[in-house]
């Protein structure tokens, strides 16, 4: 299933089903390195969506699929490009270490400072955006996570894990009963990053190896393209073996 919906005069939204009653929902217009993966899926009491994307063209607006049923809205960290439409649910949830930021966004302490560019966009900049003044708006979470907390939807339950390293409130949700993980930015299929400001590699590494215990079945990522177990544990050594190298530097911050 795959459906194109408008963004003001142009396409913005795409959607497409991959199965199990998960829904990839990209921003067209912004390319693959930028654009963050937001995946919605299909519960029996409720949905959940995780991450919203840039919030340069609003979500409910255009996707009916959202409105549909009760909904929460998970951010897997709150970087611009994954927290850009949460104030637009009322129910939203973020690891506890974050919540203030998901509460009182601005341009540093989302990495918007250094991360947007005009060279995001596939094509034209949107008419009125500004990437060298954008800030996504604030929210305060109605669930503070913790690891080992449970999303529950009715017929499937998440867990949270907590896997700081790219960021200190980093999760990941982890569906035991159907293999599913849902990375964030932990661990995605492109090149990892760990080193902002609040980015710590010790932590990240230590979160690399509890990923790698678990019997993953199918990684949705953050961003590129979705994985199994075995690249799954590609992607994890490669990472941490880089990083223990001799000379690598072992904190960024």
């Amino acid at each position: 299933m795959r459906a194109t919906i408008s963004g003001g005069d142009n396409g913005w939204y795409d959607s497409t089903g991959v199965g199990g009653d998960i829904t990839l929902i990209r921003e067209l217009a912004i390319k693959p390195f930028y654009r963050c993966n937001i995946w919605h899926v299909r519960g029996s009491d409720r949905d959940m969506l995780v991450d919203s994307g840039m919030g340069i063209v609003s979500l409910r607006k255009h996707l009916p699929l959202l409105n549909e049923r009760a909904l929460i809205a998970v951010a897997s960290h709150t970087h611009v490009d994954h927290i850009g439409c949460h104030h637009e649910f009322e129910h939203c949830a973020v690891h506890a270490a974050e919540a203030a930021i998901l509460q009182q966004p601005d341009r540093h302490n989302t990495i918007a400072d250094v991360y947007l560019t005009d060279r995001m966009f596939e094509g034209a900049i949107p008419h009125g955006f500004s990437s060298a003044s954008y800030s996504v708006r604030g929210v305060e979470a109605a669930m503070q996570l913790a690891d080992g907390d449970k999303i529950n939807l009715g017929d499937r339950v998440f867990e949270v894990l907590h896997l700081p390293g790219h960021s200190p409130g980093s999760i990941a949700l982890w569906e035991q009963a159907s293999g599913v993980l849902f990375s964030g930015d932990v661990l995605y299929d492109g090149p990892l990053i760990d080193d902002f400001y609040h980015s710590v590699v010790d932590d990240y590494i230590t979160s690399m190896e509890r990923l790698r215990a678990l019997p993953v079945r199918i990684v949705h990522a953050g961003h590129f393209g979705s994985f199994g177990r075995a690249r799954m544990i590609e992607l994890i050594d490669e990472y941490i073996l880089g990083k223990r190298a001799p000379g690598c530097p072992k904190v960024l911050i």
